[in-house]
């Protein structure tokens, strides 16, 4: 008998939630709780968990919260627009789908069900170098999707500028450059419940290092090159002609180098909350960076988003758009593509009644007034 896999746990799981007429999740926390369901524990570890005590994967989530909106009314809208321009592209709306690690955990068609559903979901999706399809088989099995990639910085650098060639050729528009890794956070999470990748890891940036497994995430990051500094950025650039932008920044001054360095867009992030522990959370990181670069280079964000009005939320600190990360896995593990799709549908819904509600017809047009400040 074939041994169970997670997505054999989906219609038990399914019915244990209250589901709309296409047979998905209604509620974000209904995914969640399929998502804790199915997949096992240790994989549970690894997506859900953060840096040492997690009080910044906790944050994330809380300064969204506290940034409170004013509502306006008699503002006579009747319909809203939530497209938004990001590297010169007019977007559907601000949700982006964040580049996570090693989809073919939560659902077997891995990567591909993801770039599925995010262009159902009308959303430009960044993969990861850590992800179980590659550039050209995920192009091969979504070509209609709208897609980035994410890059490590390997210790080979022959090896890194193949896979961003690699990207380039399979109509990828940009290349998004993690810079807050290596070292990994100590995640203690993972090492309460044994984390590995397998012997086969299936993982094509990890077999292309001759890497065999099986492997924990602290081992890992010893496959990336630690010595990088601006000038690395300024050399992958050279690579190709896309646009490169640089995520993992929350410190105003790094920001600012980045844009001296030639980044084409910065996204302010902590990782998720999976790296130092007790950083600011985006949403506050965001606000400082915002307020130092003063619109020298475009600005992106994630963590902790959750809710369309945190999109709002943003935008009036600064940011253009947002990164969805682990909001996807719950869509992925609860039904592959169509789940990733439902995902990204809830906060969209949300946007367009939390645009009306402040008073704003465009999402162009939000901007700091419609934050209330304290005193």
């Amino acid at each position: 008998m074939a041994e169970e896999q997670p997505w054999d746990r989906r219609a038990a799981a399914l019915a244990t939630v209250r589901t709309g007429p296409d047979g998905l999740p209604v509620t974000l926390g209904d995914y969640r709780a399929v998502f804790e369901a199915v997949l096992p524990e240790a994989t549970l570890g690894y997506y859900a968990g953060g840096g040492a005590d997690e009080i910044t994967l906790g944050e994330n989530v809380a300064a969204w919260r506290r940034t409170t909106l004013w509502p306006r009314v008699l503002r006579g809208i009747d319909g809203v627009d939530t497209t938004t321009e990001v590297l010169g592209r007019r977007l559907a709306h601000p949700f982006i789908v964040a580049p996570t690690a090693f989809h073919g955990l939560a659902t077997p068609e891995a990567e591909v069900a993801t770039a599925r559903g995010a262009h159902d979901a009308d959303a430009l999706y960044i993969l990861s170098t850590l992800a179980h399809t590659g550039p050209r088989d995920l192009a091969a099995g979504a070509p209609d999707a709208h897609r980035w990639f994410q890059l490590y910085v390997l210790r080979d650098r022959g090896l890194t500028r193949s896979i961003v060639d690699e990207a380039a050729d399979c109509g990828f528009s940009a290349i998004v450059v993690t810079v807050d890794l290596p070292p990994a956070g100590r995640r203690e999470r993972e090492l309460r419940t044994g984390f590995t990748l397998g012997g086969d890891l299936a993982v094509p940036s990890i077999a292309a290092t001759g890497t065999t497994g099986p492997i924990t995430m602290f081992d890992l990051p010893s496959l990336f090159d630690p010595s990088l500094t601006w000038a690395d950025i300024e050399e992958v650039a050279t690579w190709t002609d896309l646009p490169v932008v640089v995520k993992g920044v929350l410190h105003p001054q790094d920001a600012l180098a980045a844009a001296e360095h030639g980044a084409a867009a910065v996204v302010v992030s902590n990782h998720g909350g999976r790296q130092l522990d007790g950083v600011p959370a985006g949403a506050v990181a965001l606000a400082a960076v915002a307020d130092t670069v003063q619109g020298a280079v475009p600005l992106l964000v994630d963590g902790g988003v959750r809710r369309g009005t945190d999109a709002i939320r943003a935008r009036a600190l600064g940011a253009d758009a947002v990164l969805v990360g682990r909001p996807i896995l719950y869509g992925l593990a609860t039904a592959g593509a169509d789940g990733a799709a439902g995902v990204l549908g809830l906060p969209r819904a949300e946007l367009e009644n939390g645009l009306a509600l402040v008073g704003c017809a465009r999402f162009d047009e939000v901007d700091a007034a419609v934050l209330r400040h304290d005193g």
